[in-house]
C-alpha cells in the first residue's frame, strides 16, 4: 500500500522549513465549540442536576428521572471485576500492582528543620481533599486511563475520587468499571461532557464540587477543562499523541515500523517520526510500513496520521539527532540505539523515555509503571508526567521562636518600609527585643 510520507534528510535545503512545520503544533480553538461550552457550563451553575439530566438525556440518549438514577453503587464496581475473564483480571490487577508500585516512591512528605536561635521552618504536605477524574465512554474503553489517574491520587491518599464517565444509550465497558474497583475510585456517575466537567467545578445537588479534575476527554471535554480552570485545577490541556523513534539502524525495520504504528492509530492528528542515522535503514523502515500497514485494523487512521504529521528522517549524526529531538520535546521518545542510556542523559526534554531495542512505548502505555498521562505538543519542555506530586499540596511552616522574631522583625522592618509598607514593618518591630 502506497503511502505519501515524507522522508527527508537533514543536509536537505528545505529541511528547516520541514521541521519547523514538523513543530507547528499549535491547537485553535473553535469558537463554536467555546460558546457552546460555555452556555452548558452556565446551565449547570444555574440550574445544577435539572439541566445535567436534561444534558444526558440529549447527547447520550438515556432516559433518567434524577441524578442517583446516573450514580454506579460500589458493589457493582466489584461485581464487573469479578465477572472479568481470568486473563482480564490478571492483566489489569498486574498493571495496578505495578502503577501502585511506581508511584508509591512518588510519595512527598513533610518536613522542617530549626535554627540555632529556635525558629522552625518546613514545609507541610497534605492530600488534595476531592478529585474528579473524566473517562471517556460508550464502546470506547480505556481502563488503562482510570488505573493511570486513579492510583497515583489514591497513593497521594486523596480523601475522596469521584469518577464521571458518559454511558451513550446505557452502554458501559465492564473493564472500566473493574479498572475503577482496582484504582480505589469513590464514586462514579454515567455523566459525560462538558456537562460532566461543570459539574464537578461547581458541585450540583447530587455531585459533589471538586478540587481537581484529570482525565482525557475530547475537544467539548478539554474546552470545559481549560474554562473551569482556577475555579478547580486541571492536570494539562493535552494534545494528540507523539512519538519520536530514534534509531542506529540495528532494530528489526518491522519492530520500528508498528512502533510508529502505535502512536498514528490513535487518531489522524497523532504524530509519529523516525529519526535514522543511517539512510539505507530509513528506507528500510519506509518499505516496512508499506509492508504491513495493509494488515492494520485502524490502517485508515494510521494512513492519515502518517501523511499528514508523520516523517521519517535521516540525521548525519547522533548529536545532530539528539538536537533536533530536544528541539520536538516529545512526548514518548523511544532510544532504540546500542547505548540508549547514555543518550537519555543527553536528552532535555521529553515526557517519557524508552531505553533500548527491547523496550516498546505501548508497555508504557499499559503496565510498565510509570505513568502515560504526558506533556504534548512540546510542553515537555516546562511539565511533567501526571504523578502522586499532582495530588498533593505543599504549605509552608514558619514559627518564629522569641529570638527569631527579634532577628527576622529588623529585616522585615528594613525592606518593608523600603517598599512604603509601614503597616508590614510596625507588625514586625512590635516583637523586636528592646
Amino acid at each position: 500500500m502506497y503511502i505519501n510520507l515524507r522522508v527527508f534528510r537533514t543536509t536537505d535545503p528545505q529541511f528547516e522549513a520541514e521541521f519547523a512545520r514538523l513543530l507547528d503544533r499549535a491547537q485553535s480553538t473553535d469558537p463554536k465549540v467555546e460558546a457552546t461550552v460555555k452556555e452548558i457550563i452556565a446551565e449547570i451553575r444555574a440550574r445544577g442536576d435539572e439541566a445535567l439530566i436534561e444534558y444526558t438525556r440529549r447527547f447520550d440518549r438515556r432516559e433518567v428521572s434524577s441524578v442517583t438514577d446516573l450514580e454506579i453503587p460500589r458493589p457493582r464496581l466489584r461485581e464487573a471485576a469479578r465477572a472479568l475473564t481470568k486473563e482480564q483480571y490478571e492483566a489489569l490487577a498486574n498493571a495496578a500492582e505495578r502503577i501502585r508500585a511506581y508511584h508509591e516512591r512518588q510519595r512527598a512528605e513533610s518536613w522542617s528543620y530549626t535554627e540555632p536561635d529556635g525558629t522552625l521552618l518546613g514545609q507541610q504536605v497534605t492530600p488534595i481533599e476531592r478529585v474528579g477524574l473524566y473517562v471517556p465512554g460508550g464502546k470506547a474503553a480505556y481502563p488503562s486511563s482510570v488505573l493511570m489517574n486513579a492510583i497515583p491520587a489514591k497513593v497521594a491518599e486523596v480523601h475522596e475520587l469521584v469518577m464521571v464517565v458518559p454511558a451513550p444509550e446505557g452502554e458501559l465497558n465492564p473493564l472500566v468499571l473493574a479498572a475503577a474497583h482496582l484504582g480505589g475510585v469513590d464514586r462514579v456517575f454515567t455523566i459525560g461532557g462538558a456537562q460532566a466537567v461543570a459539574a464537578l467545578a461547581y458541585g450540583t445537588k447530587s455531585v459533589p464540587k471538586v478540587d481537581k479534575i484529570v482525565g482525557p476527554g475530547n475537544v467539548y471535554v478539554a474546552t470545559a477543562k481549560r474554562l473551569v480552570f482556577g475555579t478547580v485545577d486541571i492536570d494539562m490541556i493535552a494534545g494528540p499523541s507523539e512519538i519520536v523513534v530514534l534509531c542506529d539502524g540495528q532494530t528489526d525495520p518491522e519492530w520500528i515500523a508498528m512502533d510508529l504504528f502505535s502512536q498514528a492509530e490513535h487518531d489522524e492528528d497523532a504524530q509519529s517520526i523516525l529519526i535514522s542515522l543511517d539512510e539505507a535503514y530509513t528506507a528500510k523502515v519506509r518499505a516496512a510500513i508499506e509492508k504491513l500497514l495493509p494488515g492494520m485494523e485502524r490502517r485508515d487512521i494510521i494512513r492519515a496520521s502518517l501523511e499528514a504529521r508523520g516523517a521519517l528522517i535521516t540525521a548525519a549524526s547522533l548529536d545532530e539527532a539528539l538536537a533536533l529531538v530536544n528541539r520536538m520535546a516529545p512526548e514518548h521518545l523511544e532510544l532504540s540505539l546500542e547505548n540508549a542510556p547514555e543518550a537519555a542523559r543527553r536528552v532535555r526534554h521529553a515526557g517519557a523515555i524508552f531505553l533500548g531495542r527491547y523496550t516498546a512505548e505501548a508497555v508504557g502505555d499499559y503496565c510498565a509503571g510509570p505513568n502515560h498521562v504526558l506533556p504534548t505538543s512540546g510542553t515537555a519542555r516546562f511539565s511533567s508526567p501526571l504523578g502522586v506530586y499532582d495530588f498533593q499540596k505543599r504549605t509552608s511552616l514558619i514559627q518564629c521562636s522569641a529570638d527569631g522574631a527579634s532577628s527576622l522583625g529588623r529585616t522585615a522592618s528594613v525592606l518593608s518600609r523600603g517598599e512604603g509598607l509601614t503597616a508590614h514593618a510596625r507588625s514586625a518591630e512590635y516583637r523586636i527585643k528592646k
